[in-house]
């Protein structure tokens, strides 16, 4: 699955499970890759650290809305069956602590571990995963995690056995196995399934709903929120890891999310030890600052590489988008979309944005994706020219020789490129494109908003001409995240749940994703793929044009953090993250 949102977030190779008994199971004590990856000596209990994010969390129900303080809380307060290691890629127990899987591909049974808890006490069971996959495919919810837990259009059943077990039935054979199930939280029974009755689960969970009233599996519970300053979360009694020592997790007291929308406050307040870390990314300017604070020991930082994730540049293709538009004609045609990937010199645009802390990228798979990311996808050169041709093939040119192309009505080549407020480099990005286009002709109007904002306009497929925004990755396999590249995905970002695919091309891919999310040869996998990009690559839905290297920063006082290139970076293990005493 993509989150714009939360882009959707992250992200390297697939792991096809094995016939028969999978070594899965560990107990809740033993110490994983990621736990042994960073932090000297023994973690201490207690304290809390600050987290900033730029935007307020939309809802405290993950299945309803999709924006990243939505799934950052979502991370700390819910557990999943089975979890991807971010630092290895590889599929964990997590409440599930081991599985099957039978000769068809298609049935796994999972035995849930034993003694489980929700944090309000409250036992959990096979009958709350029953409830969760329930409450995932329910027509009326609205659900944005569907899709992502469909195969071939279809869902999931699930059967229990026991207690502790659960058996599920995959429509057909699914090359990713298990792995899907990272992106289900386990949600109790017990405090939704009358939402769920009523038919207002999409509204359950809201965040005017009272912290008390909401219970999850993961190792923080919601302790308060103050709408537009923070949210504040204290750990859970009754989460069910501990470490090698058979100390309760998680070692962290308290975390507190505070929303900081500016970045330039954000980067003052980590200097002065006011937050501990952040879940966006450091931008390159921040690096020279950011590294005296780290010579001087206030913090420590760490480069990761070329990140999993390009920002995107998307027009509005929802078809009636700009019906009685006199721009109608041309807005939401390819020729224009290969023009701006044309017009905009790649290689300026990472050192102009991103400082030169990027590589140029020509689709949203970048080279930090090894297994999935193909050189033989085609690379659009720089060609301010060939832009200016395609742009006369639809009718448009500079009529009276001012420098700006007009259409056949004599109507300006202008369309409005929204991004959002206070996120430097995209307001940088924005800026960049519009210059860029300028010098073809075309007048891009950039307009800021608040992410929230943002973020709703263009879901609702309505009153938008383009934005440029995060879409972030959730796992770097592609069937992982159908509910991107399938016309009917819920992460379709420049036309979303189409009932039926609105173009050729959008059918092609969906034909060709579905036989690679199904298919177990490795090979065949990646050929499916690569035509996948292909194809992407010549239509350009979303015009990619640099991936940035991936900062992470923290306090010096914050121990055992184990960042990782796929989001989110450190806090996809919170229950392990230490502070010193």
């Amino acid at each position: 699955m993509r989150r714009p949102l939360s882009y959707l977030v992250v992200v390297l190779a697939a792991l096809s499970l094995g016939a028969g008994c999978r070594p899965a199971d560990r107990p809740p004590a033993e110490r994983s890759s990621a736990e042994s990856a960073s932090g000297a000596g023994t973690p201490s209990r207690g304290g809390q650290i600050v987290i900033a994010v730029r935007t307020e969390p939309q809802t405290f129900n993950r299945f309803t809305r999709r924006d990243a303080a939505t799934d950052l809380i979502s991370t700390l307060i819910n557990a999943k069956l089975t979890r991807i290691n971010r630092l290895t890629q590889d599929v964990e127990p997590w409440l599930a602590e081991r599985w099957t899987r039978a000769e068809d591909g298609r049935h796994y049974t999972l035995t849930l571990r034993d003694g489980v808890r929700f944090s309000d006490g409250h036992p959990f069971t096979a009958d709350d995963v029953l409830f969760s996959l329930e409450a995932l495919y329910d027509a009326r919810s609205d659900n944005v995690l569907a899709e992502a837990m469909k195969i071939g259009g279809k869902p999931l059943k699930a059967t229990a056995p026991d207690v502790r077990t659960v058996v599920l039935e995959f429509p057909e054979p699914f090359a990713p196995g298990l792995r899907l199930l990272d992106n289900l939280p386990i949600i109790p029974k017990h405090k939704l399934e009358p939402a769920l009755r009523a038919g207002t689960f999409a509204a359950a969970w809201g965040v005017g709903t009272p912290v008390a009233e909401i219970a999850g599996l993961g190792p923080f519970v919601l302790a308060a929120y103050v709408p537009g300053q923070r949210t504040e979360l204290v750990r859970n009694r009754h989460y069910f890891r501990t470490d090698e020592r058979g100390t309760a997790l998680p070692y962290l007291d308290r975390i507190v999310v505070e929303i900081v929308p500016d970045q330039n406050g954000e980067l003052l307040r980590l200097e002065a030890g006011e937050l501990d870390l952040t879940f966006s990314e450091i931008r390159p300017d921040d690096y020279a600052p950011l590294r005296r604070a780290a010579d001087a020991g206030r913090v420590r930082l760490y480069d990761l590489g070329v990140g999993l994730d390009a920002d995107s540049f998307w027009i509005n293709l929802k078809p009636g988008a700009f019906a009685g538009d006199p721009r109608s004609a041309w807005l939401q045609r390819d020729e224009l979309r290969r023009a701006i990937s044309l017009a905009v010199n790649r290689q300026q645009f990472a050192d102009t944005v991103y400082l030169g802390a990027a590589v140029p990228v020509f689709g949203p798979i970048t080279p930090a994706n090894r297994k999935w990311w193909s050189p033989a996808v085609p690379q659009t050169p720089h060609d301010p020219a060939q832009a200016r041709q395609l742009l006369a093939s639809l009718g448009l040119t500079d009529r009276n020789g001012d420098g700006t192309l007009e259409d056949a009505r004599g109507t300006a080549v202008r369309f409005t490129l929204m991004t959002q407020k206070g996120r430097t480099l995209m307001e940088r990005a924005a800026a960049v494109i519009r210059d860029e286009l300028a010098k073809i002709g075309v007048i891009v109007d950039v307009v800021l908003l608040e992410g929230a904002d943002l973020i709703q306009r263009f879901v609702s497929g309505r009153g938008y001409d383009a934005v440029y925004f995060s879409v972030l990755t959730t796992d770097t396999d592609p069937a992982v995240s159908q509910d991107y590249w399938l016309s009917r995905g819920s992460g379709h970002v420049w036309n979303l749940q189409q009932p039926t695919p609105a173009t050729q091309w959008e059918r092609q891919i969906d034909l060709l994703m579905d036989e690679q999310m199904h298919t177990a040869d490795e090979a065949r996998r990646q050929a499916l793929f690569e035509e996948v990009q292909r194809i992407f690559s010549e239509h350009l839905p979303v015009v990619h044009f640099a991936a940035p290297r991936v900062y992470v920063v923290a306090s010096s006082h914050v121990t055992h953090i184990t960042p990782a290139i796929s989001r989110p970076q450190v806090l996809w293990a919170p229950d392990i993250i230490a502070v010193r005493p």
